[in-house]
């Protein structure tokens, strides 16, 4: 690893670009550096590591994969991109898993030390922030049911990412246009009445005169 000073390495990540000579000290002051060996997780997904993970070299593959291990490449990660910011962000998991795909330098940046990076958690900045990750979630399921289920995976996952609970019901409230489902699960909207069909029929949604449609428990299996 080089034996520039964290400072030096600072100044050469695009993300700290923009920064006052104080703040980069600040954050200079407050990384540390780690290697990580080929193939090591940096980060994985469904779990917290409460860091900002900064390439300083070498490359890393953003992955997501079904319960069966097939993988999706989502994004290739080199020198001077970062990981980790949507937990940092809304406290939530990890959507993806980053794994070093060759041996790779990072600064990393601890949850404390990033907070005070950050506008006050009441500022309209810090609200449009958490709103801007909640739709980079949301696409990387998105991206996630386009290549690992089948449009039956996929529509019973919207079915259910649509539904509220009420009073211990999984209930979708408003009537399901079929045309807009084919459009979010990227399929025919002939094929999507087949599966919705198909679905009523083996009991696991159950559709009600106003419209609304009940979610059995069965539909999380599909």
């Amino acid at each position: 690893m080089s034996m520039l000073s964290n400072l030096d390495l600072i100044r050469r990540v695009p993300l700290f670009s923009l920064l006052t000579n104080e703040q980069a000290q600040a954050i200079a002051d407050s990384v540390v550096k780690r290697r990580f060996r080929r193939g090591e997780l940096v980060v994985e997904q469904g779990r917290k590591s409460n860091a900002l993970f900064i390439l300083l070299n070498g490359r890393a593959r953003v992955l997501t994969a079904d319960q069966r291990g097939r993988e999706v490449i989502l994004a290739v990660l080199e020198a001077g991109d970062y990981v980790g910011e949507m937990s940092l962000i809304d406290n939530e998991p990890h959507s993806a898993t980053v794994r070093a795909e060759i041996q790779t330098d990072m600064l990393i940046l601890g949850r404390a030390e990033f907070a005070r990076c950050l506008p006050e958690n009441s500022s309209l900045a810090y609200a449009i922030m958490r709103g801007l990750v909640q739709r980079l979630r949301s696409a990387d399921r998105q991206i996630e049911s386009l290549a690992l289920l089948d449009v039956y995976g996929r529509v019973a996952r919207t079915l259910l990412e649509m539904a509220e609970d009420v009073n211990g019901v999984q209930l979708i409230r408003n009537k399901v246009s079929r045309q807009d489902m084919a459009k979010v699960v990227g399929a025919s909207r002939e094929m999507v009445s087949r599966v919705m069909k198909d679905l009523e029929e083996r009991g696991v949604i159950e559709t009600q005169e106003n419209g609304s449609v009940i979610i059995r428990e069965a539909a999380k299996q599909q």
